[in-house]
This record gives structure tokens, sequence and C-alpha cells, in this order.
């Protein structure tokens, strides 16, 4: 599926996982005009950027000054995808969590819309809270229950756009678990993937948490898992799309046990696989869920039919060609 890419495109967290990762799909498609916003800080992300090809940088602060002092500025874009937050669901500090995932998009979602620039923006899959069955975007946005500062920073912005009619004219994306290259920098919040891939290579094992209901053995409880690069083709398809406003479900569609990651995770490595199941933290264990799969109705509705890749290929893929080479994503890896 091809898309028209945009003349000229502010990407904010340009240099983090999704958002690198949409910059090298772009550069596989020729294109190089995005301006690149994000923060650079004591982590190694920078590293992202290495490789990808952008017409300038900004740091976020310079950026918040800029549309505040000459909001003209912007009206040399076409488009504005707008990745950049705290994507920590640890983080406790509720008044950075507000003013950087909260005040800054409502801040440059109302600038780009007074200006006539599409805008798009990363919700989360989050803001469904302790849901299990029937995430879809048709539930009422009142009705959702986050279960963590992050998510509520999500939902928050959500309800304002709603509330002020802005999400008839813009585009959200509420990503699931997304997985692959270019998450290095992301510590204890890169995807489990990458931490049960360290773990085998130490010690040989997969360690996954022990289920607490009586209903769902170890190792049965299910996320919708999806690949990096199937994320941001259905990003890309849907920040080039005008007509697709409101919010989108990001993710495969089908729901994976943790068992069947970790065996994909083995067969990618080649050895048997060798599970253990340890206690879940006390702090988690009221906010867990045990199964996540996103409706994909709206997106196909708007005109997306590409199929993701199976589990077993996304982290194949992953293991191969970039965890076992310690690479990042390249628009010229062959």
């Amino acid at each position: 599926m091809e898309f028209e890419v945009p003349g000229r495109l502010l990407l904010t967290g340009g240099a983090g996982f999704i958002g690198s990762a949409l910059l090298w799909e772009l550069n596989r498609r020729g294109f190089d005009n995005a301006v690149v916003v994000d923060v650079l800080d004591r982590t190694e992300k920078w590293k992202n950027l290495v490789p990808l090809r952008f017409h300038d940088y900004l740091e976020a602060a310079a950026l918040l000054e800029r549309v505040e002092r000459q909001p003209s500025w912007l009206d040399e874009f076409n488009l504005i995808v707008h990745l950049g937050a705290c994507s920590s669901t640890t983080e406790t500090d509720a008044a950075y969590l507000m003013r950087n995932n909260y005040g800054f998009t409502k801040m440059l979602a109302e600038a780009a819309v007074s200006r006539g620039i599409r805008f798009v923006y990363a919700s989360s899959a989050a803001t469904y809270g302790a849901l299990e069955d029937e995430l879809s975007e048709s539930r009422p946005l009142a009705s959702l229950r986050p279960l963590n500062m992050y998510a509520y920073s999500k939902h928050l912005f959500d309800l304002y756009a709603e509330r002020t009619g802005l999400m008839q004219r813009i585009t959200g994306l509420k990503y699931f678990n997304v997985f692959g290259p270019n998450e290095q920098h992301k510590g204890e919040m890169r995807s489990v993937v990458a931490k049960a891939y360290e773990q085998i290579q130490r010690d040989g094992v997969v360690r996954l948490f022990r289920s607490y209901r009586d209903d769902i053995s170890d190792g049965e409880q299910r996320r919708d898992f999806l690949y990096v690069k199937d994320a941001v083709r259905m990003t890309l398809f849907l920040a080039t799309t005008p007509t697709a406003v409101g919010l989108f479900n990001i993710g495969s569609g089908t729901a994976h046990t943790w068992r069947h990651l970790a065996e994909a995770l083995f067969c990618a490595v080649r050895r048997e696989p060798r599970i253990e199941y340890i206690d879940m933290p006390m702090e988690l264990r009221n906010k867990y869920q045990y199964h996540t799969e996103a409706r994909l109705d709206r997106l196909r509705e708007a005109g997306y039919r590409e199929a993701s890749r199976t589990l077993e290929d996304g982290v194949g893929d992953y293991v191969v060609r970039y965890l076992s080479r310690n690479v990042r994503l390249d628009p010229n890896e062959a």
C-alpha cells in the first residue's frame, strides 16, 4: 500500500522508539524533509538518529518557545505528527506528565488546527484501563478508567479534544504493545522481547509473571503485540489520509499469550524454550490486564488493508536483524 508523503513534516519524539522508526520508513520512501523535535537527554536515543536523514532538529523547549512567540512559523508544515511524550507507565510526577503529555499536546494541536495543518498524535491503549474485552474506539471516553498517571495524561487530552470539537479535525493513535528496533534507550520500559532476549543471552531462560487468576494459567495472559515496522505503516497511512479523523487503535488485532511470545523468541535464537514464572510485584497486581486485543474496525474502514506480520515473523526479524547485531534501523540496510 503506497501513501502520498507530505511536503514538510514536523515530527515530535522523532529520536524515540516509534518516532525514529517512522522517520526510517519515510527515508526508505525517499522523504528526508522532516524537522525532528525531541529531548536528547542522558540516554543514547540520539543514536537512533545517526543513520536517518532529516531537514533540521529542535529541542522540545525550543519548539514550544517558537510556537508561542511566532505561531506562523508552523505554516511551512503540511503535517504535524506528535509522538513526543513521557511514555513511562511508572512515572509518578503528575505535574510533569500534565505539562509534557497534556499541556504540550493541547498547545500544539490548537496551533495546528487554527492554521489548517493536519495534526496526528499518540494517544495510548493504556487509556482503556482495566478493560479486557471489546477494546474499541467506539467506547464512550467518559467511561474509561486509566490505571496510572501516564495513561490518565493521555486520556485527559482525548477528553479535551472530544469536548472542544478538536477530535473531529485531528487523529489520535492508540498504540498497543509495540516492540522492535530502536527501543534500546527505554530501559525498563523496553518491550518484553528486548528484555527477555537479554535474559536468554545471560541465563538461558525467560522469566514471566505468574498468573493471579484461577481461570488463567501461568503464561496464558494475553497481549496484542505489534511489530514496530507495522505500527509505523499504520501511522503513516492514517497521517496521509485526511478523512481519517478521531481515535484509531494501532495493534495487530490478535491477542497472543506471553508463553507464545517467549517460545517465538527461543525459536528465533534457535534454543529450546526454558521459561520460569516469578512473582509479580504487589504494586502491579491490582493494575494488571490479563487480556488486550485491539479492535481494528475503524482502521479497516479508513482503507488500511495490510495484514500485520505474524508474531513469529516480527520477533524473528527483530532478533536476527537487530538484537543479535546490536544495530538500529538504517534506511540503507539490505
